[in-house]
């Protein structure tokens, strides 16, 4: 069974190599792509350093350019179905999404097709040494998506996801438009309308180690907008539109 982990970038320098070790050091057979958007501070130096020193284990879209959170998934996404992958997982850089979860996200797509590291299901939990406003912002956002779109999941705005690969082929990369954060939301409520099994598996949420947020205020204003276009666009979904899937996952 192929697994990728799809990390991507944006000044992530001080933290890739250490996020790929942590990973490779998992009982679990997988390779990292890095989708680095030409971090400046050398993030892609880097990885293609870490490509030389282990060969086979990690790969890198360097695309030279910030353009955007979801496209940036999408892209790397495409790219692990095509070279095979079984099982995707997307997760950020900066340790906020802890490695040490990830066997038994994986062991869950044995019976589910999206497994959700969430902070809002019980057992899950934020760092406490975030700001009360940032816990207030990040409690009304999943409530404010949930609402208006109907979305079962507790933490929709997750972005620590395990997918199976026949689920990313359902869900029809094509249709997920969002460019932002929302894009996390946009993939929560297609794969809901799609009918596919999603669990949600208690994370603690650990402030970034090292560097600064790339939650700006126009981000967050965009986020909160995009909701109601992600509602209208999809709401006539029903799992008869799922796209063409593959072999499902083997026992890990």
């Amino acid at each position: 069974m192929k697994l990728t982990v799809v990390l991507p970038t944006y000044n992530e320098a001080r933290n890739l190599r250490e996020m790929a070790e942590a990973l490779w050091a998992l009982p679990l057979n997988l390779d990292v792509l890095v989708v680095d958007d030409g971090s400046p501070d050398g993030t892609g130096a880097i990885a293609e350093a870490l490509m030389r020193e282990q060969p086979g284990r990690l790969s890198l879209l360097q695309r030279g350019a910030k353009r955007g959170l979801g496209t940036a998934y999408i892209e790397g996404f495409h790219m692990a179905l095509d070279r095979g992958a079984d099982i995707v997982i997307q997760m950020d850089a900066d340790f906020s999404h802890a490695p040490h979860y990830l066997p038994d996200m994986v062991s869950q797509l044995t019976n589910y097709d999206l497994v959700v590291g969430s902070r809002y299901t019980p057992g899950g939990s934020l760092d406490p040494r975030w700001e009360l406003g940032r816990v207030m912002l990040s409690a009304w956002a999943n409530l404010y998506a949930r609402t208006l779109l109907g979305i079962q999941v507790r933490d929709a705005t997750a972005g620590f996801k395990a997918w199976r690969a026949e689920t990313l082929h359902g869900l029809g990369l094509g249709r997920i438009r969002s460019n932002g954060y929302v894009f996390q939301v946009e993939c929560a409520y297609v794969a809901e309308r799609l009918g596919y099994r999603i669990h949600e598996h208690p994370i603690h949420f650990e402030d970034r180690r090292i560097g600064q947020s790339k939650m700006s205020m126009a981000v967050k204003f965009e986020s909160a907008w995009r909701v109601w276009q992600v509602g209208l666009q999809h709401r006539n979904l029903t799992p008869a539109h799922r796209l063409s899937t593959i072999a499902p996952v083997s026992s890990a």
